[in-house]
């Protein structure tokens, strides 16, 4: 992929270790909070080179409640392997610094409300007669268009508009919040993937153009197998996936285990494994809705069986023959066995904890696997490493 072969300001931004797929692209990252953030690091872990821009106040992440007293674990964890600079871009001279760099970038992410990037001179439009080969990702709670368009987004509050709330919850009770940010980080998802779509495209036309991701389109596609909605169906259709009965997070003598076992496979091997054989070939329970249907008779049976060991036992006597996995702690993620085995885990030194672990390299890539990831940034931490920009843009 093609970069600018310019004078660039990015120089402070070399990374170690072996090329990733993105290496040589640079990308300026003005956005907070989740989606926007992490969708660059997605892109810095192959191998781009990530600048954060952040506002004096700092971006709000760096706020939220954490157990560290020198940083916010969530901003660590969203932001790795970024540079990290502050401009007020309220400022006209600190906004012609960010110009300077747009000049020299490949893309730019921001999650401004739709009306206020051009109230800062930062619209598509603006930079894309400054430079027409940048890919200008903007994220949104609801989108571009529309009555919501200028209106807040958040990850929950987009779950609860959407319906994921409420086939959350159980049937008959109160909706459930999803916890985990997982809109959040869909949408990171997709920021990674359209920015890197519209790269691609670009070695072909030679321009850049507006990606648009919002917290609304997440939360719908990934609601996908849900909205769907044949002609002539009355709108209210059972729409949840659950399997229910069997398959399902249940008590066992110590802990709880979660078993699938909606093939016939997995329901033959889940019969013999706790000492039920005779279920395996029962016709009352020989398809997936027949045992969702006969649950009251099947659970505590299943239930009796699985008191007789603990969730860790049970998880490796069911081995490859029934998927299943004992309910664990994130914190027992770092020693995993397989995680390990995969590599997933980092040690990042910082100059405020010393050193922190966390989760990197989320796509392996065979012949270009990237360069090394490094700690997320502290406050105005690069800010310093650009100040030879302010003199130049003085004059312009």
């Amino acid at each position: 992929m093609t970069a600018s072969n310019r004078s660039s300001p990015f120089a402070i931004a070399q990374r170690e270790g072996a090329s990733g797929p993105l290496s040589g692209i640079r990308v300026l990252d003005l956005s907070a909070y989740i989606a926007g953030p992490y969708g660059c690091t997605l892109l810095a872990d192959q191998g781009a080179e990530v600048i954060k821009v952040e506002p004096p106040t700092g971006d709000n992440l760096r706020r939220y409640p954490s157990t560290l007293e020198a940083e916010s674990r969530a901003f660590l964890g969203v932001n790795r392997s970024k540079r990290g600079v502050v401009l007020d871009l309220k400022q006209p001279d600190q906004r012609a610094v960010l110009m300077r760099l747009v000049r020299e970038a490949d893309v730019l992410v921001h999650n401004f409300r739709p009306s206020v990037p051009a109230r800062l001179g930062i619209d598509f439009e603006s930079l894309h007669k400054l430079n027409p080969r940048l890919v200008y990702c903007s994220v949104t709670g609801y989108g571009e268009q529309g009555p919501m368009k200028d209106k807040a987004g958040y990850d929950q509050v987009l779950q609860t508009m959407t319906g994921m709330c409420t086939m959350q919850g159980k049937a008959g009770g109160a909706p459930e919040i999803l916890y985990g940010s997982v809109v959040d980080y869909y949408a990171a998802a997709l920021v990674a993937a359209g920015v890197s779509s519209a790269l691609y495209e670009r070695e072909r036309s030679g321009e850049g153009q507006l990606v648009g991701v919002s917290l609304l389109r997440s939360a719908l596609t990934m609601q996908s197998a849900r909205m769907i909605w044949a002609e002539g169906e009355p709108a209210a259709v059972g729409r949840d996936m659950r399997s229910g009965g069997v398959t399902g997070i249940h008590p066992t003598a110590e802990g709880h285990l979660y078993i699938s076992a909606n093939t016939p496979r997995f329901w033959q091997a889940l019969c013999a494994r706790i000492g039920l054989p005779a279920l395996a070939d029962d016709p009352r329970y020989d398809t997936v809705r027949k045992r969702a249907t006969h649950a009251e008779v099947l659970l505590p049976l299943l239930h009796a069986a699985l008191a007789t060991r603990s969730a860790l036992d049970w998880e490796a006597l069911f081995g490859e023959e029934v998927p299943c996995a004992a309910a664990r702690q994130i914190e027992d993620m770092f020693d995993h066995p397989q995680v390990l085995a995969e590599d997933m885990i980092a040690a990042l030194p910082h100059p405020l904890l010393g050193s922190y672990r966390g989760i990197t390299r989320p796509i392996v890539f065979g012949r270009t696997p990237g360069p090394e990831p490094f700690a997320a940034p502290v406050f105005d931490q690069d800010t310093a490493a650009v100040a030879a920009l302010l003199e130049p843009v003085g004059g312009e």
